[in-house]
């Protein structure tokens, strides 16, 4: 193990998304993930901290979105194309739309999938990690 990953603390930090905009809640969870926040920052160490975002399923958007944003999914086959609009997919899962917009606005590089383990989502105010920082 290297002296790096010896030497980086990671803390917890609570995001609750009632009322929030996803998209500005995303890129400040994006920032954290990636670890831009801390003062010895640097861009080829995955030094970010966890991120816990709850209450996902009372999140806002602004504008149209909520019929305009599509999602699509296409599975490689004739006929696969699979579209669900922003307010249909916050009905089944309110989960994979801020998943998805986070995941969007971190760099696109071999840490990215790293980062990504350390979102934490729920659909309610319950939750089992101990938080030290709030947003």
């Amino acid at each position: 193990m290297s002296k790096v990953k010896k030497t980086i603390q990671r803390k917890y930090h609570l995001f609750d998304a009632k009322d929030q905009a996803l998209g500005r809640m995303a890129t400040e969870i994006a920032l954290i993930l990636r670890g831009k926040n801390k003062v010895d920052f640097t861009p080829n160490i995955d030094a970010g901290d966890f991120v816990v975002v709850i209450n996902t399923d009372s999140l806002q958007v602004t504008g149209n979105k909520m019929e305009g944003k599509v999602y699509n999914h296409y599975s490689g086959f004739p006929g696969g194309m699979t579209t669900i609009k922003l307010k249909d997919q916050i009905v089944k899962d309110s989960r994979k739309a801020v998943e998805g917009a986070v995941y969007g606005m971190l760099c696109k590089n071999k840490l990215r999938d790293r980062m990504m383990t350390r979102l934490l989502l729920y659909t309610n105010d319950q939750h089992k990690h101990t938080i030290e920082v709030t947003h």
